[in-house]
């Protein structure tokens, strides 16, 4: 009886060392996984790059597998089949050589190759602009403005002749729709709706509604909006660049995530594409990026701190959001700011 009663206070007494040697290994791999990852979210990674986990983890994994939610890999390579560029949310799936499956959530940020090239402008002339209006959309073709002005209640589609304070054509929106983004195909106006869900289609000419469709579902809200030549290209304040069916605005063609060499960036506000390349505001940012739309790469990037401080009137929502093209160059404004700004590039 002894001898067995001192047995199994031996086996015991491993049991517990045993289970303890685990619990301390299974928080070790836990703590230096979450220390790397955490290391690793500043610097981030390029495509290509190794995953190098610490050996904490390496040494007692069996398998190491990264979810994205409906799909996963073991491959630890920045690979763009699972990764797309700025911030990706994962979760580590780790089963121990014990016989544990361990799971850990990790924010990896994907950046360019390249640094954004810091694009200098000078002004070059100065236009009146209706402080009234909430920018939203913003685009010229020829020597017209087409705009499009937010805020429940007091939304609406606007055509005016540059350098004019007056417009030529106003069509209001009912009181429940917030107007966003706008875009010219040909001879018809598309806009994006803030909350609605829906987005209206306009004759260019005389701003009569034509049409109505639904927003895709990805899109939580209508943000930007701009014609590419062959698709629309949408925002909805994510890092994302929503490419539709120009014949169907419904249906989300490719999606494009945005990031910089060592920014993530959400926010992707107002757009206009022009000679190959989306330019576009970000929300409560002084900046306007240029974006490589086949790579999503920030490429260049536009400081209007100066300007946006001489026109926010001390209201943070009266943000820079507004960019058109007169040749190639740049006509830039805001939300209630009183003056529209031509630059050219230097």
């Amino acid at each position: 009886m002894i001898k067995n009663s001192f047995r199994r206070n031996i086996l015991a007494g491993l049991a517990v060392v045993f289970l303890l040697s685990s619990c301390n290994n299974k928080e070790k791999m836990l703590d230096s996984l979450a220390d790397y990852n955490n290391a690793k979210e500043t610097g981030g990674y390029h495509f290509g790059d190794q995953l190098t986990l610490p050996k904490e983890v390496t040494d007692h994994a069996e398998t190491i597998t990264i979810s994205f939610g409906e799909k996963e890999t073991s491959n630890l390579t920045i690979d763009p089949k699972f990764f797309t560029l700025g911030d990706n949310d994962v979760t580590f799936i780790i089963k121990t050589k014990s016989g544990e499956t361990l799971n850990q959530d990790a924010t990896i940020n994907v950046f360019a190759k390249n640094p954004e090239q810091n694009i200098s402008c000078k002004i070059v002339a100065e236009y009146p602009h209706d402080p009234t209006n909430f920018v939203e959309g913003f685009l010229m073709e020829g020597n017209t403005v087409y705009e499009s002005a937010g805020l429940d209640g007091a939304s609406k589609l606007i055509k005016y002749t540059l350098g004019s304070s007056a417009p030529d054509i106003i069509e209001k929106q009912p009181a429940d729709v917030f107007s966003e983004g706008c875009a010219v195909v040909g001879d018809k106006i598309y806009q994006l709706t803030y909350k609605n869900k829906i987005g209206f289609v306009y004759d260019k000419n005389s701003l009569k509604k034509l049409s109505q469709f639904p927003l895709p579902n990805v899109i939580g809200e209508g943000w930007g909006l701009t014609y590419d030549g062959k698709n629309l290209v949408a925002t909805d304040g994510s890092k994302n660049l929503y490419f539709l069916d120009v014949n169907d605005p419904s249906k989300v063609v490719r999606t494009l995530a945005v990031a910089g060499y060592a920014e993530t960036y959400n926010n992707i506000n107002e757009l206009e594409y022009h000679k190959g390349f989306i330019y576009s505001n970000v929300w409560h940012q002084p900046v306007i990026l240029k974006i490589n739309p086949e790579t999503g790469e920030a490429v260049g990037k536009f400081d209007f701190t100066k300007l946006t401080r001489e026109n926010d009137q001390g209201n943070s929502e009266h943000v820079l959001n507004g960019i058109a093209f007169k040749g190639d160059n740049m006509l830039i404004t805001g939300k209630n700011w009183s003056k529209i700004y031509e630059v050219a590039f230097q």
